[in-house]
């Protein structure tokens, strides 16, 4: 898929990564590393929202009978099983 092109600085320790990245055969390119992480921070985005809205019921609505590490393992689970982790 075409996209806009961009130039980026980079420091050495991320350009060094990026490097490594492609030469593990992970990636082919430099574009395929960046739009991963830029995937890769807007589920982070995404699932941070989903959890401040789950606070926000919690405030609502009362407490559930879960712990934040039980919470935060049946979002990272269903994350999974719908690829988007």
């Amino acid at each position: 898929m075409a996209g806009t092109r961009a130039s980026l600085s980079l420091s050495a320790p991320y350009e060094e990564w990026i490097q490594g990245q492609i030469s593990s055969g992970e990636f082919s390119s430099r574009s395929e590393v960046v739009n991963d992480l830029i995937r890769r921070a807007r589920e982070i985005e995404m699932i941070r929202h989903r959890l401040i809205a789950a606070e926000q019921s919690i405030v609502r609505h009362g407490w559930v009978d879960k712990s934040p590490e039980e919470m935060l393992d049946g979002f990272k689970a269903n994350a999974l099983r719908d690829g988007k982790l």
